[in-house]
């Protein structure tokens, strides 16, 4: 079945990188973003804060002006994800389109999708007709992931433009049937495999 988002293509090049990568660091830093990925998809709240660096400080360069989307400090990200996961709007995918993979950092960059609650839409202003229903976010997102010398994520430091983003959003409604259910799948609370 195909999925209008389907946060496995999060991670799926990663993956698939994974198969024929045979440096240790480069290895190391692209089983950390997989861990991270499938751990917000989720959500793993515990094995996400795992990934993440005790100094990490996320930028978003895209909205620098609101401290809450470039937080700093393991607590501050914590404190992130944890608004992400209350939210409802862990019903993300993005399809990394091209990926650059160093010894500190790797780039990802693709369309995301994501399912904005109606409840999130309306506290921002925007109307919408179902206040139940779930509306289509999109853009093109770049995001540079620097790891620290145990692999774990340093930034997250993410860069947004074009597409439709909120313009229009009230006529995009997704059903959660359109959405790939990670959390219920097997592989979700299958055993991570190391390569």
């Amino acid at each position: 079945m195909s999925y209008l988002i389907d946060c496995r293509k999060t991670w799926a090049m990663a993956e698939k990188l994974l198969d024929t990568e045979t440096d240790p660091r480069r290895k190391q830093l692209l089983e950390t973003l997989v861990q991270h990925a499938k751990s917000e998809a989720k959500p793993d709240f515990e094995a996400l804060m795992a990934t993440v660096a005790p100094n990490a400080h996320y930028h978003n360069y895209s909205d620098a002006s609101d401290p809450v989307h470039s937080p700093k400090g393991k607590d501050g990200v914590a404190a992130y994800y944890k608004m992400i996961v209350e939210g409802g709007l862990g019903r993300l995918e993005h399809a990394c389109e091209r990926m650059a993979v160093g010894t500190d950092s790797i780039t990802t960059e693709g369309e995301l999708t994501m399912a904005y609650p109606a409840a999130v839409l309306q506290g921002m202003g925007i109307d919408v007709p179902d206040a139940n229903g779930l509306y289509l976010y999109q853009t093109r997102l770049l995001i540079v992931w620097e790891f620290d010398e145990n692999g774990l994520v340093l930034c997250e430091d993410s860069y947004d433009g074009g597409g439709s983003k909120f313009e229009g959003i009230a006529e995009r409604p997704v059903t959660p049937d359109q959405i790939f259910d990670y959390a219920a799948s097997p592989a979700a609370n299958a055993a991570p495999q190391l390569r």
